[in-house]
């Protein structure tokens, strides 16, 4: 990836950020126009980009909460019962 690409993604503005955001959600484009394949793969690079400069992680796209463990072992496996 160019400095300049990552630069320009930088730089965009929040509202142009949630722009792609939506329509990288819905398919379409804010006036309506449907994305290609190929603009669909690009938009989400710079939406994905975009909230690693500007977002903490649990504000990101595709944030999954994991939680903490309550402790240092995990439970015994259970087999599981084939009826």
């Amino acid at each position: 990836m160019s400095n300049a690409y990552e630069d320009a993604v930088k730089s965009m503005p929040r509202e142009l950020y949630q722009r792609m955001v939506d329509a990288v959600s819905t398919g379409r484009w804010p006036d309506g126009r449907t994305l290609t394949e190929a603009q669909r793969k690009e938009t989400m690079d710079a939406v994905l980009l975009w909230g690693e400069f500007h977002l903490p992680p649990e504000e990101r796209v595709g944030f999954i909460d994991k939680g903490e463990k309550a402790g240092d072992t995990c439970d015994d496996p259970v087999p599981l019962k084939w009826q």
